[in-house]
């Protein structure tokens, strides 16, 4: 008699330790470089440029001071015999800049790799600078890493950049004017992740119930694999900055237009994903009007400079008020067709004993509000969904955003406040964050926090979900998903209150909490286990030799493999399953770092050709993606 398993395909697990999979395989730079590691050549990716810089060519390479002095020197090499020297460094600033613009397309993504150190102990940052399409240059570091007065090594980092800037650079520098060394520079496109095709599309599971959206940024869009995930799994896309005030906020133009009320607005760095959701029909969550946070204090100040004193209400409300319809003009103008169905007007006002910010400049404190500085309190609130309402489409909902909404004393402030300006036809929704920990709250907790929001009889969505989980073992992700579970399970369960359920990112790579792994998929696009939890008894999971039985209210999926006597081929942790638990641990086997000795060849044999080798593992995997 055969024996019945529930196949929970943990993804997470599969996709990182799978042999032979779409997880490109990396290799060491030649020579002695064993600390780099690129990008292979046979893994998909293309070399655009790659320098040891043996034959003495640094022209590649400019000084962004225009002091520094760069040459390729034989005194210090990572491999090889020679390296690049940058000396004669004024500033800290200073060192060797590399021009992408030439070699590199924009809305793709790149990795660069190198060796670098400093004369004594350094702080060292790679890092990437652009001009946008107002002129305005931006910074943005990528990695940072410490030498002792020996090599330091950067390996396959990822960047990109959108189709609206210019004089793209990646550079160096360090946190004095120490000589520098840089060996071993390499820039390829990054490797390509297939999605899995296999499994069910969120945004159909949950077609029913609300929309399933996502929060990205440009650089998050950039792979083709985002792409393709993003079209699969979700109808709806947050910018994660690049609508935000700091982002939109044209300070140059506004100054040279001459008025002190009337800020100038500029969608450049919202072009890329905008451009996608206009060409593939996909409506978007405005995110956000009003905001303490990335906002720049020279909004605030008169003159709009920033040692301006700061400026009267009712000069703020004519910022305000100017500010949020050129917002909508300028949307309106450039991306007519694109469905701005919910807009968040003001976002994260009350602390978490539900009382205003305290007033001040970002300068000062992150967490003061230059709203709060100039109005006194939260009283700028209301004038923004006046503002707000009088401009936006006929069909954009405007939502109040917050997180910690879960707080008691603060979800009473939010629904006090709600429930005026309801009464006024100024405010749609309660936008819940859901910035959410496996540790706290409790699914109890978030729920009663929800049925709160959902009494004031606003519609009510999940903004900015993701749960964070600093345990990444197997039953660590098992509790991950099981909040994920009860989170969604709540939402399902109050579906006739709840429009949309946004994820805060794609990729846990790419998470602004990133270390903590806290979304659906992996950086290689699989699925973790979180994934199924929330899709399981929605949609049954595709897989090989499953039967299944249907009755009236509900679909159960099994799939079965043959045991050999008690014993489960694949099933090398014994637990009755086989998912993506087994393969890890099958791999650990074959690399050795697990005695495989303590475990049947009967259940290591998966293929059942009588011994244990790779062949086993791929099997598994085939069997574990149904193929």
């Amino acid at each position: 008699m055969k024996k019945e398993i529930r196949t929970r395909v943990t993804a997470g697990v599969l996709s990182a330790v799978m042999l032979c999979a779409a997880v490109p395989v990396t290799t060491a730079f030649s020579g002695s470089s064993a600390g780099i590691v690129s990008a292979a050549e046979d893994d998909g990716t293309t070399e655009i440029y790659s320098s040891g810089f043996e034959d003495g060519d640094v022209s590649a390479f400019t000084g962004r001071g225009g002091v520094e002095t760069i040459t390729a020197t034989d005194s210090q090499a990572y491999s090889g015999s020679y390296s690049m020297c940058i000396s004669d460094r004024a500033k800290n600033w200073n060192g060797p800049q590399f021009l992408l613009d030439d070699k590199c397309e924009a809305g793709v993504q790149y990795t660069v790799s190198a060796a670098a150190k400093t004369e004594w102990y350094n702080s060292i940052k790679l890092s990437m600078e652009y001009t946008d399409a107002s002129g305005e240059r931006h910074y943005s570091n990528l990695q940072a890493q410490t030498s002792n007065g020996d090599w330091a090594t950067f390996s396959n980092v990822k960047f990109s950049f959108s189709e609206d800037v210019s004089k793209v650079y990646l550079y160096f520098e360090c946190n004095d004017k120490a000589t520098m060394y840089i060996d071993d520079f390499e820039v390829r496109t990054a490797p390509v992740y297939p999605i899995q095709n296999d499994i069910p599309s969120l945004k159909d599971v949950y077609a029913n119930d609300f929309k399933i959206g996502t929060a990205v940024t440009t650089e998050e869009l950039a792979p083709q694999s985002t792409k393709d995930l993003i079209a699969k799994h979700f109808n709806s896309i947050t910018l994660g900055n690049e609508l935000k005030p700091e982002s939109i906020l044209d300070k140059a133009a506004t100054l040279a237009s001459g008025s002190n009320t009337d800020p100038v607005i500029n969608l450049a760095s919202a072009r890329t994903i905008l451009n996608y959701c206009r060409d593939n029909n996909i409506p978007v969550r405005g995110h956000v009007l009003v905001w303490h946070s990335q906002t720049p204090d020279w909004f605030f100040k008169e003159g709009f400079q920033d040692d301006g004193d700061w400026v009267s209400k009712d000069v703020m409300l004519q910022r305000m008020e100017n500010y949020i319809k050129n917002v909508f003009a300028a949307l309106e103008e450039e991306y007519p067709t694109v469905d701005f169905y919910a807009w968040d007007v003001v976002n994260e006002a009350w602390l978490d004993n539900g009382v205003p910010r305290t007033g001040g400049g970002q300068s000062e404190n992150a967490n003061y509000s230059g709203w709060v500085k100039v109005f006194g309190d939260n009283s700028f609130i209301e004038p923004a969904f006046e503002y707000a309402r009088k401009y936006a489409p006929a069909n954009t909902k405007l939502y109040y955003n917050d997180f910690n909404e879960y707080m008691p004393q603060k979800t009473d402030a939010i629904c006090k406040m709600a429930l005026e300006l309801k009464e006024k036809g100024l405010i749609d929704g309660i936008g819940m964050q859901s910035h959410l920990d496996v540790g706290f709250p409790n699914v109890s907790t978030y729920k009663k926090a929800l049925a709160k929001f959902v009494e004031t009889g606003l519609d009510i969505q999940v903004t900015e979900l993701d749960i964070t989980t600093s345990d990444t073992s197997e039953a660590g992700f098992e509790k991950q998903a099981e909040m994920y579970k009860g989170i969604m399970d709540a939402c399902v369960e109050y579906a006739d209150s709840i429009s949309a359920v946004v994820f805060w990112g794609t990729t846990d790579d790419k998470s602004w909490r990133a270390a903590k792994s806290p979304l659906l998929f992996n950086e290689d696009y699989t699925a973790k286990p979180s994934f199924y939890a929330i899709v399981e008894g929605k949609d049954p999971v595709v897989t090989t030799a499953s039967t299944t039985e249907t009755t009236a209210e509900t679909t159960t999926t099994t799939t079965i493999t043959e045991p050999v006597g008690k014993v489960i081929r694949g099933d090398v942790n014994n637990d009755g399953m086989l998912n993506g638990f087994d393969l890890a641990i099958m791999r650990q086997m074959l690399v050795g770092s697990s005695a495989a000795d303590a475990v049947s060849l009967e259940a290591r044999d998966m293929n059942a050709d009588g011994s244990f080798s790779t062949q086993d593992a791929v099997t598994l995997m085939k069997f574990l993606l149904g193929e």
